[in-house]
């Protein structure tokens, strides 16, 4: 098993998205989980994903198991669990190693660099998204370029999707 993970996946486990289903939890526990038993998680080489976990999170203490993960992360960054992938950034937030020069100055900013890493890594594994809808309109381009999205909460996702964009039909989810 092998991921490039949104932060809000660790914000979902630690507790820290009030509209989220228990489910949805669970299913983000599980997964940080697994990951630190037995896999790799794929960051960028300059630490930009690490830092956005860490002014999300809560290291000291920890408070949930999304910090507890961000502990593990950064004690393994050397780690064969962790995996660093250069990036080229051409302007703040903009990669050279993103996937679709079309789809990147309609997707978020922050948000590049975890569709950078997954495109740039040799193995291209996916991102793990939990409840962030605006995923649910950019997987497909994603997918085109060999970039897989995999939704953790896909109910929560498409919730979401209807109350942020009520006057669009829900896109298809990845199968």
């Amino acid at each position: 098993m092998k991921a490039v993970i949104d932060t809000n996946v660790l914000l979902v486990a630690n507790g820290q998205h009030d509209e989220v289903s228990t489910d949805c939890v669970t299913e983000c526990v599980k997964r940080l989980q697994a990951i630190q038993q037995k896999g790799i998680v794929v960051i960028d080489d300059e630490f930009r994903i690490l830092r956005e976990y860490q002014n999300k999170t809560s290291l000291n203490p920890p408070k949930g198991v999304g910090d507890v993960f961000l502990k593990w992360l950064l004690r393994n960054a050397g780690s064969v669990q962790v995996e660093q992938i250069i990036l080229t950034e051409t302007a703040e937030n903009c990669f050279a190693e993103f996937p679709d020069p079309v789809l990147e100055p309609v997707f978020d900013a922050p948000d590049r660099k975890f569709a950078a890493v997954a495109h740039a890594h040799p193995e291209k594994p996916p991102i793990w998204q939990a409840a962030d809808c605006k995923w649910l309109d950019w997987w497909p381009l994603l997918r085109a370029k060999g970039v897989e999205v995999d939704f953790l909460c896909p109910t929560d996702a498409c919730a979401f999707y209807v109350k942020k964009f009520p006057n669009k039909s829900v896109p298809q989810l990845p199968s």
